[in-house]
């Protein structure tokens, strides 16, 4: 059985405290990461990359252990396998969503299309296929740490977007709409921001794809995933998931943020 850290990430939190400006919130330089991988020698290779990274790094072996000790660890971020024993990383994704937004990062085996939308339908922010390199696995989870705690590399002027009842905290990285939290995944506030920061202009999947996927992998086959990504803002902010306020369709085209 793979051996929990349990002291790493305290001692690199303790090594470095500055932090990325999130207005009141605030994740120290040297993130902490839970690994939640059942096979040893893709759990050892992983941690060992990531803490030559300056990650703290704790490894779960399985989905049950991985949701009740979520808390005790507290990471800023998840690597989380599907197949688990026990309770499978689908199941401790939707768990887990119901008491945090930090960032999931799927490990997968499975390359059927189904799996990669029931993923991010239940709220995952990326996957990878496995094999891997640890190469890009480290560049996705810099793009989703950048993204989730780190400055905002388009924020114009304002740090709020007010757009009729929906206000988008940029500082904050909260929306609301009527005064009512919406909880939104990391890629979700993303893709959110990115669209009504210019309303009316209409972006392309691929596009957004990009702007989401800041890492240097190159753009595959997965633009179809915008596709959900949008479906789940939709069911979040909008009064009508079926007749959009927000966000409109330009069929064959993309998506576009309603102008005022």
């Amino acid at each position: 059985m793979v051996q929990v850290d349990r002291c790493t990430g305290k001692r690199a939190k303790a090594e470095k405290r500055r932090t990325w400006g999130i207005g009141l919130e605030s994740v120290p330089v040297a993130a902490s990461i839970m690994i939640v991988e059942d096979e040893p020698a893709v759990a050892h290779g992983v941690q060992v990359v990531l803490e030559r990274e300056g990650y703290g790094v704790s490894v779960i072996p399985t989905g049950e252990e991985a949701v009740t000790r979520f808390h005790e660890v507290a990471p800023d971020l998840v690597l989380l396998d599907v197949r688990l024993p026990g309770i499978d990383g689908f199941e401790v994704c939707r768990q887990l969503r119901r008491q945090t937004r930090v960032p999931i990062l799927f490990l997968t085996a499975r390359t059927d299309e189904v799996d990669k939308v029931v993923g991010l339908e239940i709220g995952a922010d990326d996957y990878l296929v496995k094999p891997f390199s640890l190469r890009e696995l480290t560049s996705r989870v810099k793009a989703l740490l950048r993204r989730a705690y780190g400055e905002l590399a388009d924020v114009q002027a304002t740090d709020t977007l007010r757009r009729g009842d929906l206000v988008i905290d940029l500082e904050r990285r909260r929306v609301t709409r009527d005064g009512e939290r919406i909880g939104l995944t990391t890629t979700e506030f993303d893709l959110l921001r990115h669209l009504a920061a210019r309303p009316g202009r209409v972006f392309t999947r691929s596009q957004l794809l990009e702007l989401v996927r800041d890492y240097d992998a190159a753009v595959d086959q997965d633009e179809r995933t915008i596709n959900v990504h949008i479906s789940h803002i939709r069911d979040k902010i909008e009064a009508d998931p079926d007749r959009p306020r927000y966000i409109r369709t330009v069929r064959g085209v993309g998506y576009a943020f309603a102008e005022d």
